[in-house]
């Protein structure tokens, strides 16, 4: 029997880069050390780059791993109490909730639940550091890896991250730390460490809180360098960027090195119909946007889908899905602490209409990957998503059209990057 190679398992990921379907998680700079960093190509992603020879174990590691290339639910919690939405996944509780403290509720970016919860467990002692994202010091647009180790780190990097942010860059290393910490990421962020979880026992050892958002996806590079360009700035010449927070959801606020600052609302930045919603390829045929890997998932609450322009500077809150047993001890020992203060009980129609670009995105995931199939490209496994039975309640004329707009997406060269010279 022939087994692949190295090079040709190298090919691979090239095509997962090639295809646009590298999130820039980091995790392959993560499991590969110094064989593969994590680069920012001229499209502004972070992009993975070979600069010598992985071992093979850690080639294998990251195709087994990789979020594009395998995303599952987490298995059910043995005689737990769940709820169970085609939509929504495994939940314990739906609940509304903000920061108790209230500069975390202000500089966070809706209610300020998950710096909340970040700041809660570091100052319980229930973990040693939380592992999330921060403005990247290169390049204030994107993200980079922090670990917190106090109230004061997990105020510096408060607020969203819309631009590329490589979280488990250094995930080794950190584990290599032998301390117990929490995640704070992206649900594609979780995947990939939830499957490397299967590789290296020390993930759910040391792993004690995963937390999460729910993921609009994020804006592409050229989209942010669009949105600075309408007020005269290049990339350049920014040395801060907070694209939420101070408010709900606060202003995306720009500042220069040369002391400009630019203010401008939600709708300025995504479009009054969200028509400057711009995404990466692998954000448009995500499975799974709303955190099934996660304890906890913050999500906004907003009525419709969208904010209140009224409602801007006001103090924001969440609605939490507590989706496992951790979850809910945690959002209990918060509020019991003062921490998060807890609102009404939510429910799925509410989830439904604060969310439906969510419940949109789980109906049409299957018809879009079967029309990445079709032209032959590479399409994750996908295990206990529901996105297949979500698609069968769709008309076909439904399915249909998803299907025949990812081909032709494809086709135009919408879903494809150059590929890297070392595949």
């Amino acid at each position: 029997m022939n087994h692949p190679d190295t090079s040709e398992k190298l090919r691979c990921l090239a095509d997962l880069v090639e295809q646009a379907m590298c999130i820039g998680c980091g995790l392959c700079q993560g499991l590969a050390g110094g064989a593969i960093r994590m680069a920012r190509a001229k499209s502004g992603y972070l992009l993975p780059e070979v600069t010598g020879p992985p071992a093979e174990g850690d080639i294998d590691a990251i195709l087994a791993c990789c979020p594009s290339r395998q995303v599952r639910a987490p298995q059910p919690e043995e005689g737990a109490r769940q709820n169970h939405d085609p939509v929504w996944g495994a939940y314990r509780r739906l609940v509304h909730g903000w920061a108790g403290d209230a500069e975390l509720r202000f500089e966070g970016a809706s209610g300020g639940v998950l710096s909340a919860l970040g700041a809660f467990v570091l100052a319980s002692g229930k973990v040693d550091f939380v592992l999330h994202a921060r403005a990247a010091r290169d390049a204030p647009a994107g993200g980079e890896a922090a670990l917190s180790f106090s109230r004061t780190d997990i105020l510096a990097g408060a607020g969203s991250r819309y631009g590329p942010t490589a979280i488990l860059a250094g995930i080794k290393e950190v584990l290599d730390l032998g301390r117990p910490f929490a995640v704070i990421g992206k649900p594609c962020d979780l995947t990939a460490l939830r499957n490397f979880a299967r590789f290296d026992a020390r993930v759910d050892r040391l792993v004690k809180y995963w937390l999460s958002l729910v993921c609009g996806g994020f804006m592409p590079p050229e989209g942010t360098n669009a949105f600075l360009a309408r007020y005269g700035i290049a990339p350049e010449e920014v040395c801060r960027l907070r694209y939420r927070g101070r408010g709900f959801p606060g202003p995306t606020r720009v500042e220069t090195w040369d002391g400009r600052v630019v203010e401008a609302s939600y709708y300025d930045f995504w479009g009054e119909n969200y028509d400057r919603w711009t995404l990466p390829h692998r954000c448009k045929i995500c499975p799974d946007s709303i955190g099934e890997a996660a304890d906890i998932v913050a999500a906004d609450p907003w009525p419709g889908g969208g904010p209140d322009p009224e409602d801007a500077h006001a103090a924001g809150s969440n609605v939490m899905i507590v989706r496992t047993g951790a979850g809910e001890g945690l959002v209990a020992a918060a509020a019991a602490d003062g921490a998060l203060v807890l609102g009404d009980e939510s429910d799925i129609v509410q989830m439904n209409d604060y969310q439906p670009h969510q419940v949109a995105r789980k109906h049409t995931a299957w018809a879009r990957l079967e029309g990445l199939r079709a032209e032959g490209r590479l399409v994750p496994e996908t295990a206990g998503l529901r996105i297949e039975e979500l698609a069968r309640r769709m008309d076909e004329a439904f399915n249909a059209a998803q299907e025949a707009g990812m081909r032709a997406r494809v086709r135009a060269g919408k879903a494809s990057e150059p590929r890297p010279d070392w595949g």
